[in-house]
């Protein structure tokens, strides 16, 4: 028995030296992938690196581990091989979504947009991702296939909303539609996400020189040449407005830092031509010129060394000269000299302003943002109405976390230019995610007052009043934002919301009535609309908003249940029975279908019901009768039988004490 006992330890041991694990860890795949959604909402790096490893500890060669591997790939820049690792995954796990979007995007960077769209599809398939709607929606645009574009795109911007290009990629599709009005309203969405984005002043800059107004195309150019002084795109476009507007001296100078030769403008007939212009000639007396025109990158040289010259032979204007230099050297995007250029010219005290602000720009461009700081204070310390180096300095603060000095900045620009909605807006923003609440109305407010119309001001004002309880506000600016997008879901929610609060059931059935002509094949639409209609005891539209919902979802399992419970209440037995059936096969945890379902049977024929239930009361009562009858005869029977019992045993007790006296 010992030995017995023995040999079947020793065979367990073996086993389990063996790797046999008998189902307790077959499991670890699968908890591998449930970490997987995990990933995205790590609280840190921390966290994110120790997920990761745990997720390959559990399923190294698993489809879940294979996704880790690639994400560890992606941030070492190694593409090829993530995009391998994803493969992997998929040829495991087909319906990854994970795997499948990410790939799709990795596709995208490639330009392989075929095989990009395949995958993004997927990868939405399984959930709503921002980042695969916008690469989606970029293929589709560059396809032409715009309807679909603007969809995947609009889907992007409800969660990256401070994604500056996605808004501008709208624009664009707008523009290629014919509809320049909601181009400059997308671009304008972009600028409200990043007001330095240069895209969206260019694109706003065309439009306006499509309308002929060209003062307001030079305006956002310049702003768009604040942001990159090095695109001559810009420039060219800056020298073509000059042009048009004779001013031929800055129309070469614009022509000049694009690359461009000068421009010959034809003198007048009849008149004396004057001696070439030398503008470098003059750069060697500063005292005499407010600036500097850089020359032709091939005469980049030359035009340093004049400047040289200038500073050895007029020291005392060494500061102004060095930042003519810095100048010249940021225009043909020489970014280390042009620092070193100002940072002399700084060092000897200079008085410009837009010596700081430049290398301010230039620093925060290489992100020496602790020196990008400095600079820009110092250059509003030398004119306190810098409005671009207040808004630079703001955005620096905003983008670090510091709340309370960038809203003090941004404050300050808006002083100097109070007509700016879109840093109104920043502002407000701010403000409201600092919960200052009343002071982030106003800001909105202010928005409003120079753009009434504004979709995300109204939005999101309407959502700060409904937050404090008033509601009429909320309302009307919640009107507003659905007047300018009809098909803004998340506003007519809101507003029904604060209607059923309200208990104003036309208003309600309004809404959803709305909802419903614009977006007819949605069935979620429908069943909405037949809730209300049913609350509202309108059965026959009820019921045609539920049938509606069921044909365009054949397993909408609610519509169904809202049918089945209709015709209940109606008295349409049978068909309530078929609709709820329908419901429980669509869905069979829906708790309330399985009760309609259970009361169908304890009453689908109340008559007879009634008839059998009264004979069956009957038929109780008479057993009960019968049965009491019956125990009260047993019961009789055993007393009687008992006293019977009793006589006799006093009869022999009797006989028994009379036999013991007659012996005694």
């Amino acid at each position: 028995m010992r030995m017995i006992r023995s040999y079947c330890l020793l065979l367990c041991s073996v086993l389990l030296l063996c790797g046999f694990n008998w189902g307790v860890f077959g499991d670890s795949c699968k908890e591998a992938q449930s970490l997987v959604d995990s990933l995205e909402t790590a609280r840190d790096e921390v966290q994110l690196r120790q997920t990761e490893a745990k997720i390959q500890a559990l399923c190294p060669d698993g489809a879940a581990g294979h996704y880790v591997s690639a994400l560890m790939l992606e941030r070492v820049g190694n593409v090829d091989g993530a995009i391998n690792e994803y493969r992997q995954a998929l040829r495991q796990e087909s319906t990854f979504a994970k795997a499948s979007g990410n790939l799709g995007l990795l596709y995208a960077q490639q330009g392989r947009n075929s095989e990009a769209s395949v995958e993004l599809t997927r990868g939405l398939a399984a959930s709503s991702n921002s980042k695969y709607h916008k690469a989606l929606g970029r293929i589709l645009a560059d396809m032409k296939v715009y309807p679909l574009a603007i969809h995947h795109l609009t889907e992007a911007g409800t969660v990256l909303t401070r994604d500056p290009e996605v808004f501008a990629t709208l624009a664009e599709i707008q523009l290629a539609m014919g509809q320049p009005a909601k181009a400059l309203e997308e671009y304008g969405r972009a600028l409200s996400a990043d007001p330095s984005y240069e895209k969206a002043h260019t694109g706003i800059a065309s439009i306006y020189l499509g309308r002929n107004e060209p003062d307001k195309a030079l305006e956002e150019l310049k702003k768009a040449e604040m942001a990159n002084p090095q695109n001559r795109q810009i420039h060219l476009m800056m020298a073509g407005i000059y042009e048009k507007k004779g001013d031929s001296k800055l129309a070469n100078y614009e022509n000049l830092l694009a690359g461009k030769g000068k421009v010959v403008t034809p003198a007048p007939a009849g008149a004396i031509s004057a001696p070439p212009a030398t503008p470098l000639t003059a750069s060697l007396n500063p005292a005499k010129q407010d600036s500097v025109e850089p020359a032709a990158a091939e005469d980049l040289d030359k035009n340093v060394e004049l400047l040289k010259e200038a500073i050895k032979e007029s020291p005392d204007k060494a500061a102004e000269v060095y930042g003519k230099l810095g100048n010249l050297y940021r225009s043909a995007g020489k970014d280390t000299e042009a620092i070193a250029a100002y940072k002399e010219a700084v060092y000897r005290n200079s008085t410009s302003s837009d010596v700081y602000l430049n290398l301010g720009l230039l620093h925060e461009k290489h992100a020496n943002l602790d020196e990008a700081v400095v600079a820009y204070k110092q250059a509003i310390k030398v004119k306190p109405d810098n409005s671009a180096a207040l808004l630079r300095l703001a955005d620096l603060y905003l983008a670090r976390g510091s709340h309370a000095q960038a809203v003090e900045q941004y404050s300050e620009f808006l002083k100097l230019k109070p007509d700016s909605p879109d840093i109104q807006l920043k502002l407000a923003r701010i403000l409201a995610r600092n919960k200052d609440t009343g002071l982030a109305i106003d800001a909105y407010n202010a928005v409003l007052k120079s753009s009434p119309d504004n979709l995300d001001a109204n939005r999101e004002v309407a959502a700060l009043y409904k937050l404090k309880g008033m509601n009429d506000k909320a309302v009307e600016h919640y009107k507003k934002a659905l007047a300018q997008q009809k098909d803004d879901s998340d506003t007519r929610n809101a507003l029904v919301s604060i209607y059923v609060k309200n208990k104003q059931y036309d208003e309600i059935t309004e809404l959803l009535k709305g909802a419903v002509e614009l977006s007819p094949e949605d069935p979620n639409n429908h069943y909405k609309l037949g809730l209300i209609y049913e609350f509202r005891k309108d059965y026959d539209n009820a019921v045609a908003s539920y049938k509606k919902a069921a044909e365009l979802k054949p397993d909408h399992a609610r519509a169904f249940n809202a049918l089945g419970r209709l015709y209940m209440k109606t008295g349409k037995i049978s068909e309530a029975k078929e609709a709820l059936e329908a419901a429980r096969k669509a869905d069979p945890s829906l708790e309330e279908t399985a009760v309609l379902l259970n009361n169908i049977r304890d009453e689908f024929s109340p008559e007879q019901h009634g008839i059998s239930k009264s004979l069956r009361s009957s038929h109780s009562r008479k057993g009960r009768k019968g049965k009491r009858s019956a125990k009260s005869a047993k019961s009789g029977v055993s007393k009687k039988a008992g006293s019977s019992k009793k006589s006799a045993g006093h009869k022999k007790s009797a006989a028994t004490g009379k036999a013991k006296s007659k012996k005694h």
